[in-house]
């Protein structure tokens, strides 16, 4: 590896050479021979050339990951799992600063906030390592005398077909294929077209940890043909998909033919609540970087900002100078804090929101443009934006922008921001900030969303549960629930007479 003039190091994975589909154990050309290319949002230079798979690929990666799953893949023990599982998570830790610039490289996000992910993404391995030996059938008691005898086996779904975003290609990567290596399920992992390079190199680590030929296959390539293709294929028996509300309507179309499982982690426009009695020095960067972390560009993200009305002023005007102080900046300089926003089509999205905020009444606090001047001129980047005065019926308060914008709205009391912090078509994240205990648990009850934080935002482990209400999907990530969603259950009865 090599360092750039910023200091953050340069993955020998970008190396000018052409980037292929990885297709049952082997780094193959697509059917069609098409590339796109990959580039770096912080500059416009573009990484890599990268093979586009489409539907014939996407056939073939299902054909292999079929026979790996009827095939030898079917006789490993959950120890033989486990410990493949293990070893991905130590070649990982090895390559974790490669791995990591690959997602700052290719997407975006500051090298501070990639190298952050080091102890999550170990951790998630390691747990589904440790689910592997755990998951376990049940013996259940029946009502038909004692000449039955009924339980249940878990069984593995069988091919998963995985398709991921761009805002954190190593993390979303993992969250798919580690809960398939822990059940014995197989994966054709669909990558999005903006980030497909950490997906490539983590199918090699996966390679070189002894997963078998098939069971984990990497195909990038566009929603419209290779992931249309994965969640319509007749032979896919799940689909996993993360990303925007619109394409999981497509997946759920796509998915009928053979009515397979699916789970889906979609988009939300979260309520980030906070009370006049709150730690106001804590919850001041706190609800700031529920939305400013990776640029606006998280599902869960804080983007309504409920402030009690005795704070209001005070307390948007400290968001204001706290987002002033962020330093905006290229991913790959380790002092930047807020990076660029991963295409051009993102950047066009979110400045067409700053105009129709301003457009529709909200007073634009600080930001609210596109950074053009020395050292901005050839990235997508956007200055960290607080709209205040903002009413329900404004978009910037009811659609998803993926960008660094808060909209921040006065509240009076318990009743009214549990109201109308829950009118909204999404329920995946949610966060409250109070020293009053009782309103603590009572707003975790009332809001309806997959995750209440109370007192911080974001947090996440992965032994617990990560998932959505209402449009936001269904299914959960992480947690023992995570590894159900790759499970079958089979009722056994024997007559003992």
């Amino acid at each position: 590896m090599v360092m750039d003039n910023a200091g953050a190091v340069r993955p020998d994975f970008i190396d000018g050479k052409r980037k292929r589909l990885l297709i049952n154990g082997q780094w193959v050309e697509a059917a069609s021979g098409k590339t796109f290319e990959t580039s770096d949002p912080a500059t416009g230079e573009v990484l890599a050339q990268v093979a586009e798979g489409d539907s014939a690929d996407i056939d073939r990666a299902v054909t292999a990951a079929r026979q790996a799953f009827n095939g030898p893949w079917n006789k490993w023990t959950p120890a033989d799992r486990q410990m493949v599982l293990l070893r991905l998570a130590d070649l990982i830790d090895r390559n974790f600063e490669e791995l990591a610039a690959l997602d700052t490289f290719d997407m975006g996000a500051p090298i501070s906030r990639t190298r952050a992910s080091r102890h999550r993404v170990l951790g998630m391995l390691r747990y589904y390592a440790s689910q592997a030996v755990t998951k376990c059938g049940e013996t259940i008691p029946n009502s038909l005398g004692g000449d039955y005898f009924s339980y249940t086996l878990k069984e593995p779904v069988g091919v998963v077909g995985a398709i991921i975003p761009w805002n954190s290609p190593l993390t979303a990567s993992i969250w798919k294929i580690g809960p398939a290596l822990a059940t014995g399920c197989t994966v054709v992992l669909k990558p999005s077209e903006l980030a497909p390079l950490t997906p490539l190199r983590l199918g090699e680590l996966c390679l070189e940890a002894g997963v078998p030929p098939g069971v984990i296959n990497v195909v990038p390539g566009f929603g419209a043909t290779a992931g249309s293709a994965l969640a319509r294929h007749m032979d896919v028996d799940k689909v996993a998909f993360t990303g925007s509300e619109a394409t999981g309507r497509k997946i759920v179309e796509g998915s009928a033919g053979n009515l397979k499982r699916l789970s889906l982690e979609l988009g939300g426009k979260s309520p980030d609540i906070v009370f006049s009695d709150a730690d106001l020095d804590a919850a001041v960067p706190g609800a700031a970087m529920a939305v400013f972390s990776n640029s606006g560009q998280i599902c869960s993200a804080g983007t309504r900002l409920f402030v009690e009305q005795g704070i209001y002023e005070e307390f948007v005007s400290r968001v204001a100078q706290f987002a002033e102080q962020l330093k905006v900046g290229k991913g790959a300089d380790s002092e930047t804090q807020v990076g660029p926003l991963v295409s051009g089509d993102q950047l066009e999205k979110v400045v067409g929101y700053l105009d129709v905020g301003v457009e529709q009444g909200a007073r634009c606090l600080t930001g609210g443009r596109r950074l053009v001047e020395s050292g901005y001129e050839d990235g997508h980047f956007v200055s960290p934006t607080v709209f205040a005065d903002v009413r329900d019926d404004m978009r910037i308060a009811r659609e998803e922008i993926f960008g660094p914008v808060i909209s921040a709205i006065p509240f009076k009391d318990i009743d009214e921001v549990v109201e109308r912090g829950n009118a909204t078509s999404f329920g995946l994240g949610s966060g409250v900030w109070t020293r009053d205990l009782g309103k603590a648990h009572r707003l975790a009850k009332a809001i309806r969303a997959g995750s209440v934080w109370v007192n911080c935002y974001q947090a996440m482990d992965p032994a617990v549960p990560f998932g959505g209400y209402k449009q936001s999907g269904y299914g959960r990530e992480s947690g023992s629930q995570h590894i159900d969603e790759y499970l079958n259950v089979k009722a056994v009865w024997i007559k003992t007479d």
